[in-house]
């Protein structure tokens, strides 16, 4: 059994997102005329200035060469007018010519000065038309389809010609709904949850296939209106995509890091039952009889589930063996090694059981116990050597940690949250150390069922080293490998935390 405190707990909020370029750009022609080649191979990565069309020159050139002329026709009858305003200008002086006659000199200066500046601007224009014969791409992105061949006549009405999306960095699009946003602004305000400034909660993308995308990204964006369509607000991540492995239009997973729930109850998963009317768990009260208790069930943290209410600080709740338990029935707690507190922010604090907060549990109140009834005392021993469902001991092999899990499950126990705590503590002595996670999926039965078995106990493993104070980035998962017939049969419950050499673990 454990004793219930109060700790700050972190909270993961998981929502379902779809990437967007953070620029995806029109390729579109400037100018009419018949598109003579396409240069860029479709669907490739193009670079800023790289060409992707070529329309017909030859229209625009003879365009700028008559514009050419023109500005040298023009050119000549300035100079000549500002010669007859030279001769004219003395002679009007001494009165040997009119002032008629010098007014008419000066207005035919400043005429042909206009329509020299026209010329200039007609050779401007003509030069700019036939520099957008040559298109370019004006970002470095992913090149998409041609949307016109070659010989084909381009105007206003179809100068569309592609896009090019822009991949780093590369934008998460989710929604929360009105709900969903009054709630978090209920809970912010009663202090019953700590969120950081919108900027500092952590992004991480979690793909289609149940992989964890290496980058970690920011929330940039949240709708200041809800939209009138689908009744949410929409919220965008960015996230760096120094590869290019995320690409526009793909279905992600995304959780927000950051947020904690301040002062909650969390207690193991493996206590929490369901019954007829909900959730509900085995305490124990004074006289050490085992009575249950309904609860109301928030989320999940790690191996830890949140309880929102039925339980109170100093409350004893019963953590395994609970099958045989009757209300009333004496209780025997069989004290075993603490498992690190779900949201521990010290690596070194996973013994006493220190909360997200830092607040520390030295006494035995953090302290996980098996629990049995005086009927079942007798027996238990012999009924656990049979099962077949019973974990093994972690193994330390060198630089390996070999982690069992009963059949079918993704719990911890106690044993294996004590060889993490080890870990935990291992990485927090070596700064430039990393561990590697990865598992085994069963041979026999569904594949697919087995891969996410073995997906959730390597996640089990990653949550318990974060909740235990390691970082995300020192933690390297692996996709799980297959077990054939020559390995051992306990090898497909086995998840591996591993030191690699190159680590210095």
């Amino acid at each position: 059994m454990i004793d219930v405190a109060l700790r700050d707990v972190p909270v993961v909020y998981e929502y379902v997102g779809q990437t967007e370029s953070s620029q995806q750009v029109e390729i579109r022609a400037r100018v009419n005329g018949f598109l003579e080649k396409r240069v860029y191979q479709e669907g490739t990565l193009v670079h800023q200035g790289d060409v992707l069309f070529v329309m017909d020159r030859k229209p625009f050139q003879a365009a700028l060469d008559a514009a050419q002329a023109e500005y040298a026709q023009q050119k000549a009858r300035l100079d000549t007018a500002q010669a007859n305003l030279n001769r004219v200008r003395p002679l009007a002086a001494k009165n040997a010519l009119s002032q008629k006659d010098l007014d008419d000199s000066i207005g035919q200066q400043q005429a042909a000065a206009a329509a020299l500046e026209q010329a200039r601007a007609n050779v401007t224009s003509a030069s700019l038309n036939l520099g957008y014969t040559t298109i370019t791409s004006p970002v470095t992105g992913l090149s998409s389809f041609a949307k016109k061949q070659d010989g084909s006549y381009i105007d206003a009405t179809n100068s569309l010609l592609t896009y090019v999306a822009k991949l780093d960095p590369m934008w998460i699009n989710f929604s929360l709904s009105e709900n969903e946003i009054l709630d978090l602004r209920t809970q912010t305000s009663n202090g019953s949850l700590k969120l950081p400034p919108v900027g500092k909660l952590e992004a991480v993308v979690v793909l289609a296939d149940g992989s964890t995308y290496p980058q970690r990204g920011h929330i940039a964006f949240t709708d200041a209106s809800l939209s009138s369509d689908t009744g949410t607000y929409l919220i965008r991540a960015e996230m760096p995509n120094p590869n290019g492995a995320l690409r526009p239009g793909q279905f992600v997973r995304i959780k927000l890091l950051g947020a904690e729930r301040a002062s909650a109850v969390a207690v193991p998963q493996d206590a929490v039952q369901q019954g007829p009317r909900g959730a509900y768990v085995w305490t124990v009260d004074k006289d050490g009889k085992a009575q249950q208790r309904s609860v109301e069930t928030g989320q999940w943290n790690g191996n830890d589930w949140v309880i929102q209410s039925g339980l109170h600080a100093g409350d004893r709740v019963i953590v395994s063996n609970t099958l045989r338990l009757m209300p009333g029935a004496s209780v025997k707690a069989n004290l075993v090694a603490a498992a690190p507190a779900s949201g521990a922010a010290d690596p070194g604090a996973a013994q006493t059981g220190v909360g997200a907060s830092g607040a520390a549990s030295t006494s035995a109140s953090s302290a996980s116990a098996s629990t049995s009834t005086s009927a079942e005392a007798s027996t238990g021993a012999s009924q656990r050597n049979g099962n077949a469902n019973a974990t093994t001991s972690p193994q330390v092999e060198g630089n390996r940690t070999a982690l069992y899990f009963a059949t079918g499950s993704a719990s911890l126990d106690a044993q294996s949250a004590t060889a993490l705590a080890d870990v935990a503590r291992r990485l927090a002595s070596a700064p430039g150390a990393r561990v590697v996670i990865s598992g085994y999926t069963d041979s026999s039965g569904s594949y697919a069922a087995n891969e996410r078995l073995a997906h959730a106990r390597a996640n089990t493993v990653r949550s318990a080293l974060i909740v235990a104070g390691v970082p995300d980035a020192r933690i390297d998962m692996r996709k799980p490998a297959r077990v054939v017939a020559s390995d051992p049969p306990d090898k497909s419950r086995r998840v591996d935390v591993t030191f690699p050499a190159s680590a210095g673990g």
